[in-house]
């Protein structure tokens, strides 16, 4: 049998910062341990290319964050101008990044006679009226009439999110072309060792007794001083965020001894940083992009992890921050629609509670519940613990790998 090779195409990949990277690498570097001829094509501030862990990383010239649309716009056109350069591939993977990226497969998949699978992470362009980019009509139009038929030209379409598929499939992909694949944690966070050092901490710091009063993630984590709700990751358009803020200014009136911290960049980092200065929120704290080797640490410095996503927003993305708080074991407050990925994903497993966009006062309310009953704090944790067996790099990456040797099952055969 011949051995099998796949080109992914994405603009992010490591050490560029963003979840699809991370993800991405994940998936590649267990295909190649598998046998997979595997090529990254991304961009990063010079071009040239290199190896990691037996995995080809291609990099065009393009700067880690593009400030307008032309600049994404030639990254696209390199990135293609580079595929259609390469051997052919039994196997051709497209995200998300740059935007329409779907359709530099699709060019290149006719050409070369491959495979072409699409891996939805956010759902172009429908996003782009959400984060606020704003384009004439017949130019969106166009846009959507051109990723729906690059979409029904793939041979599979992989959604992180049953949110993503049902809309998907609302405008006109067919069913059998859509393959659930949930995305994961950092592989960083889901370090087995660490997760059974967690599970004997609990045992050890929580009485037998179900009527017993248990305490929360101090005794657990490192001690803190104040109960902490944490928003770690990208603070991008399609989050909310007022709402925190508006949270935030109830509970430092009522004098609560909580901090809400926001860790991470983005688009609205700056913006968070203006409104805690404005409005004199000592109860926020913000601190920056964090390395590898302190992700643990800082994850399991939250009590409550708080992941937010516009109600506009659903269906369009899956916020990546609700694996990471799994991956630790934290109950999540989810600030967004009650039909998303991640408000079914709290519901089925208990992990969390579901707080709507429109009521800083609810939002309040929750993190005084949690603050307040440890007993409820507990079982959300548990719940937490439970559904990270669900939404694990294994499971999804064995997934992955099932569904892509099958696909190319045909092509590897000896003629």
């Amino acid at each position: 049998m011949k051995r099998p090779n796949i080109l992914f195409m994405n603009r992010i990949y490591p050490p560029t910062r963003g979840a699809t990277g991370r993800v991405l690498r994940d998936l590649a570097v267990k295909m190649a341990r598998e046998g997979w001829h595997v090529t990254i094509i991304a961009s990063g501030p010079v071009a040239g290319q290199g190896r990691e862990k037996n995995v080809r990383i291609i990099r065009v010239k393009g700067p880690e964050k593009p400030s307008n649309a032309f600049v994404y716009m030639w990254v696209w056109i390199k990135m293609l101008a580079l595929a259609l350069r390469l051997k052919r591939r039994h196997l051709i993977v497209t995200m998300t990044d740059p935007p329409l990226l779907i359709y530099v497969g699709r060019i290149v998949a006719w050409i070369k006679k491959s495979h072409h699978v699409h891996w939805c992470q956010d759902l172009y362009p429908d996003l782009f009226p959400v984060i606020g980019t704003k384009m004439p009509s017949f130019l969106m139009k166009f846009m959507k009439t051109l990723n729906l038929e690059s979409m029904r030209s793939c041979d599979k379409i992989v959604v992180n999110g049953q949110c993503m598929g049902e809309n998907l499939v609302h405008q006109g992909v067919g069913l059998e072309k859509l393959e659930f694949i949930p995305n994961w944690a950092d592989t960083e966070l889901n370090n087995p060792d660490f997760q059974q050092r967690d599970m004997k901490k609990i045992a050890e710091h929580y009485p037998v007794s179900e009527d017993a009063a248990r305490p929360h993630a101090e005794q657990i984590k490192h001690k803190s001083d104040k109960f902490r709700l944490l928003y770690a990751g990208n603070i991008g358009r399609a989050h909310s965020v007022n709402i925190i803020l508006d949270a935030a200014e109830i509970l430092s009136d009522k004098k609560v001894d909580a901090e809400i911290v926001f860790v991470g960049d983005g688009s609205r980092f700056d913006y968070v940083q203006e409104q805690r200065a404005k409005r004199h929120l000592h109860n926020i704290k913000l601190l920056p992009y964090q390395p590898p080797e302190r992700l643990r640490e800082i994850m399991e410095s939250g009590d409550v992890h708080l992941v937010s996503m516009k109600d506009e927003a659903c269906g369009l993305l899956v916020p990546s921050k609700f694996y990471s708080a799994i991956a630790v074991a934290r109950p999540v407050i989810f600030i967004g629609p009650e039909n998303s990925e991640v408000s079914e994903a709290i519901k089925e497993f208990e992990a969390g509670l579901l707080v709507s966009n429109d009521s800083a006062e609810l939002l309040a309310e929750a993190i005084l519940f949690y603050l307040s009953d440890g007993e409820a704090w507990f079982t959300a944790h548990k719940g937490a613990a439970e559904a990270r067996k669900t939404y694990n790099p294994e499971n999804s990456i064995d997934t992955w790998l099932n569904f892509a040797i099958k696909l190319i099952a045909e092509d590897l055969k000896v003629k």
